[in-house]
């Protein structure tokens, strides 16, 4: 593999992953919303921050970009909370540690706490680096067809098996993704039978990698290596310079990336008001 020329995890770099991120979801949102309208599902820039609503128990449902790209002022707090009050929803707000001072400041001052911490992962994309990863033998990579939409779907929920309290919930989100216009859809197979699923999403020169899912009778045998390195050499052809993907620390998820070459850019905290 050739050497990778990564950029400086600086603000520059957090304002691209940041608005990638942003964008992803953004698109998730619209797509919910053709989908299944009776959701309320919607989205709102207010001061330069995305709110997403889709529905008061999704995780998509909370605030990106906030102080990313101008200081935060109490009116514009007083906007998001009013946005999310007014559908009865908790207020979210995932927020880099690049954001601007004002960000933590006013966050702590009206009552949010820290509830939860999301590795946030880059590195660059070279044609012939990411086509030499790709691995072989036993598993298959490609994209998904329109006919296995159904399987995708089964494929990804059975891969989360370990969330099953919140299986419909799960279904419902992968359900969008699957049928989404900005969200290619790919799939792993070993020896003819669909082992593991992911997603990618391209805003601008940067490609996001999101919804990866592995069935558990097939991990730790290459399937998520697989899907990244396939990933990475379609995002690559698509013109994209940049790679993202966010992860639980220290969990596999991040362990498998960092094989791949991908780096920790900063840790991202996501905030509750009144939690």
């Amino acid at each position: 593999m050739s050497a990778l020329h990564y950029p400086l995890a600086d603000l520059a770099l957090a304002q691209r992953l940041e608005q990638t991120e942003a964008a992803g979801c953004l698109g998730f949102v619209e797509a919910r919303a053709r989908l299944t309208p009776e959701t309320g599902a919607t989205w709102r820039k207010i001061g330069g921050t995305f709110a997403m609503f889709d529905g008061p128990a999704s995780p998509i449902t909370q605030t990106f970009n906030l102080g990313m790209r101008q200081p935060v002022e109490a009116g514009h707090f007083d906007e998001l909370e009013a946005f999310y009050h007014e559908r009865e929803s908790p207020v979210f707000h995932e927020v880099s540690p690049l954001a601007d001072a004002t960000a933590l400041t006013l966050l702590t001052a009206r009552g949010y706490r820290p509830i939860e911490f999301t590795s946030v992962m880059y590195r660059p994309i070279e044609l012939a680096a990411a086509s030499s990863e790709e691995s072989s033998g036993a598993l298959s990579t490609r994209r998904m067809q329109s006919h296995e939409v159904a399987s995708w779907i089964d494929a990804s929920v059975a891969g989360w098996d370990q969330y099953a309290p919140v299986a419909d919930t799960i279904r419902a989100l992968a359900n969008v993704n699957a049928h989404r216009s900005d969200m290619r859809c790919y799939l792993v197979e070993r020896d003819g039978q669909l082992v593991a699923t992911g997603g990618l999403v391209i805003h601008e020169d940067v490609a996001l990698l999101a919804g990866a899912s592995t069935l558990v009778e097939a991990r730790g045998r290459g399937a998520q290596l697989s899907l990244l390195a396939y990933r990475l050499r379609d995002a690559a052809k698509a013109g994209c310079t940049l790679a993202m993907m966010c992860a639980l620390p220290g969990s596999g998820s991040q362990r498998n990336a960092e094989r791949h070459g991908f780096r920790i850019a900063y840790t991202r905290i996501k905030w509750q008001l009144g939690a």
